[in-house]
């Protein structure tokens, strides 16, 4: 059962909102965000960071992190299950009155950047795509393809709770069912000698293996993001003590399921060498089993699954700025709900629509930035904040994670290794990002008179 403290931060950041969501709408929201368009536009990425099929080994380091990562979220979900979540989390953890705020700005800061890139990717996504079915698209119709998805999807969730649960299970049907068929095709024509074609010396531990490690398992954090997605729902999450946890850890062990048998069943057809060059490999795949009819079959498939994980993502962003402007540390106008569907309309009109600006990026570009900006503002940070919250003893924690600490060791650990094979612009650019939140923060804590300059006593 809650406790007093948990409750006051329940009502406090989620008042108006309906909870609406049970564990298999909550874990259907989760599943389609991670999943989308990410699988099957980088496992080329992903082959080619390590140069053969040893790659697979991204999808496990990507696991392992996802769950070790996951089980933060978890116990930090089921503690304070309001609409917000790492912008409640950081908050509590760090001190509603002096660090805290600052760590909770720059939290609402970053997602300023990484909800339009992460949207951006899946519209890109889904434009690059497209390229299979309609291959006389130029660099301008794939950017206003790009710009359409975003303002479809952001019409789509553009209404109550209750039909957007609904809305992503089905969704979450034609995702999984998309990576069952491409799973199914493959297992039963595929080749262990091309499954096992590694280089030689292709498991030498050396400054290179890890290096490629650690880029193929940037790759696969993008395509296992979005296991927080209910965090971000608390507040319209039933039963959400018990409900947060297990959508967390369900949804990680559902995806990295299919993700390692999609990409064994590839590989097991395509030669690795010719899926580091494909730039549709999926549909190049299953044109190889069915001819044409099949791959533009599973094309279409994927268009609808990068629909669905553009849809996850502002659905979930949209409430961490009304959770933070609700509680009046952020711009009032995000605060506004719907007056009939209950919904922070503001808030999801102003992301989806900013997150056309980011459709005229790369798609690498748009991964490597938006995972590098999260390490750095966000995901090192609330390792820690596990730790700080156990140290609040009014804060009842319903859910623990299991052999505390050493998944948040872990995890930091993991972070830290993605992060350096990024290399040192990208690492640069996010401490950029983190810089100008941290001036902006200051100069709106001086006109308040908040932390760190409150006057004394």
């Amino acid at each position: 059962m809650e406790n007093a403290a948990a409750a006051d931060l329940d009502a406090a950041a989620s008042s108006g909102l309906v909870r609406g969501l049970g564990l298999k709408e909550a874990t259907a929201t989760n599943v389609v965000q991670m999943v989308g368009i990410g699988p099957f536009i980088t496992i080329p990425f992903l082959v080619s960071a390590m140069g053969g099929p040893q790659a697979m080994l991204g999808w496990l380091v990507g696991a392992i992190l996802a769950v070790c990562d996951g089980l933060v979220w978890a116990e930090l979900g089921a503690a304070m299950p309001g609409a917000g979540g790492s912008y409640v989390y950081l908050r509590e953890a760090y001190g509603p009155k002096t660090m805290g705020r600052m760590m909770s700005f720059l939290f609402v800061w970053m997602i300023l950047f990484t909800v339009p890139l992460g949207a951006a990717s899946g519209g890109v996504g889904f434009a690059e795509y497209m390229h299979y079915l309609i291959p006389t698209m130029g660099p301008l119709t794939t950017k206003v393809v790009a710009v359409a998805v975003i303002l479809f999807v952001t019409f789509l969730a553009y209404r109550d709770i209750q039909s957007v649960g609904r809305l992503s299970f089905w969704l979450m049907v034609v995702v999984v069912g998309s990576i069952a068929w491409v799973i199914v095709s493959g297992l039963f024509r595929m080749e262990f000698a091309r499954l096992f074609d590694f280089p030689e010396n292709a498991f030498l531990l050396t400054p290179q293996f890890f290096s490629g490690l650690g880029a193929a398992s940037l790759i696969a954090i993008y395509g296992y993001g979005g296991y927080n997605n209910v965090c971000y729902l608390g507040g319209e999450v039933q039963n959400p003590t018990r409900t947060i946890p297990r959508a967390v850890i369900l949804s990680i062990l559902v995806v990295a399921f299919l993700y390692l048998l999609m990409t064994a069943s590839i590989l097991g057809v395509v030669p690795w060498q010719e899926v580091v060059k494909s730039q549709h490999v999926v549909s190049d795949f299953m044109e190889m089993i069915y001819g044409p009819w099949g791959a533009r079959g599973l094309t279409l498939l994927i268009l609808g699954a990068s629909l669905a994980s553009v849809f996850a993502i502002l659905l979930g962003s949209s409430r961490i700025p009304y959770a933070a402007a609700a509680d009046g540390e952020f711009f009032p106008v995000f605060a506004k709900l719907h007056p009939t569907g209950r919904f922070p309309h503001f808030s999801l009109l102003f992301l989806g629509i900013g997150s056309t600006v980011f459709c005229f990026f790369k798609l690498e570009e748009i991964i490597q930035i938006l995972i590098v900006i999260q390490i750095i503002i966000l995901f090192l940070a609330q390792v820690l904040a596990v730790t700080l919250i156990r140290r609040r003893k009014e804060i009842e924690r319903p859910f623990q994670m299991w052999f505390y600490p050493l998944p948040s060791l872990t995890a930091a650990a993991v972070w830290l290794l993605v992060l350096v094979s990024t290399g040192w612009r990208m690492v640069g650019l996010g401490v950029a990002v983190l810089a100008m939140g941290i001036g902006a923060y200051m100069l709106r804590a001086r006109v308040r008179k908040e932390w760190p300059f409150a006057a004394s006593g």
